[in-house]
């Protein structure tokens, strides 16, 4: 299997597993990463999708075997659908980024909304160096770094640093390399443990305030920002600051606290 899905404690991971073939991504490939995506964002037991890779290398990009032989609408379709899936993600999404993250797998790097990379990752969009260009990819990466700098990239097909990554924004977090899965999966595990109310209305926001005028963003917060402050997330919320403990979202499904519950007391009775 060159993609492995699962998932656990409301985080569906995915997993890019073709190390023997540095992790590029065969339209097989893209198609599945889109579709595991896909139905995290209308599953209520899934709060954060997580995409990691087994290997010294998270993604060398494109197969190249394979676009020789198979490129067309139909390959570059698949593509567009996977680039451009985290605009539209209705749940956040979390990479992991061991090695390099080349072309098509910078372009997978620019779908997460937080990014953990270690410290020995090396980027760029080498795309160039074979006569293309990064296209499906491109819009992705400029949103995350800016047009000036991607243009760059681009046209010289230069390799970056993590810490580069980090400065311009594509990455969130970099750490030492044996650190880097264990850190990302810590921050999934919080994202689909927060309120899936105020993740769904902050998504939302996120999405459909871009390229709006500020009044007309400001006047589609105020709306989100009231219907949350009217919600039954908002009352547990500052109930349970208040009493200083651990709040129970109602918008939560209930067979997460009950499993929740179930491994705590099924530590307490290992302790005793």
């Amino acid at each position: 299997m060159n993609l492995l899905v699962e998932t656990h404690h409301r985080v569906r991971r995915i997993v890019l597993n073709r190390p023997e073939k540095r992790n590029a991504l065969t339209g097989e490939m893209c198609d599945g990463l889109a579709r595991a995506i896909e139905s995290a964002q209308s599953d209520p037991n899934v709060g954060c999708i997580f995409i990691t890779a087994v290997g010294q290398v998270f993604s060398a990009g494109m197969d190249l075997d394979e676009a020789l032989s198979a490129s067309g609408p139909e390959l570059g379709a698949i593509h567009e659908k996977l680039f451009t899936i985290g605009a539209e993600s209705e749940k956040p999404i979390v990479v992991a980024v061991n090695g390099a993250a080349l072309g098509g797998g910078l372009g997978l790097v620019a779908q997460g909304h937080v990014v953990i990379a270690e410290e020995s990752s090396k980027f760029g969009l080498p795309e160039i160096h074979i006569g293309l260009w990064p296209f499906l990819v491109y819009r992705a990466i400029e949103a995350a770094i800016g047009e000036r700098r991607t243009l760059e990239l681009s046209l010289t097909g230069r390799v970056f640093s993590a810490h580069n990554a980090l400065a311009w924004g594509m990455v969130s977090q970099v750490c030492r390399d044996d650190e880097v899965c264990d850190r990302a999966a810590a921050v999934a595990r919080d994202l689909a443990k927060a309120s899936p109310a105020a993740i769904a209305a902050g998504m939302r926001y996120a999405r459909e305030a871009r390229g709006k005028s500020w009044s007309e963003a400001g006047e589609l917060g105020r709306d989100l920002r009231e219907t949350l402050m009217q919600s039954d997330d908002f009352r547990q919320g500052c109930a349970a600051f208040k009493a200083k403990r651990e709040p129970e979202w109602p918008s939560m499904p209930g067979e997460f606290y009950a499993a929740r519950r179930k491994h705590e007391n099924h530590v307490q009775t290992g302790k005793s």
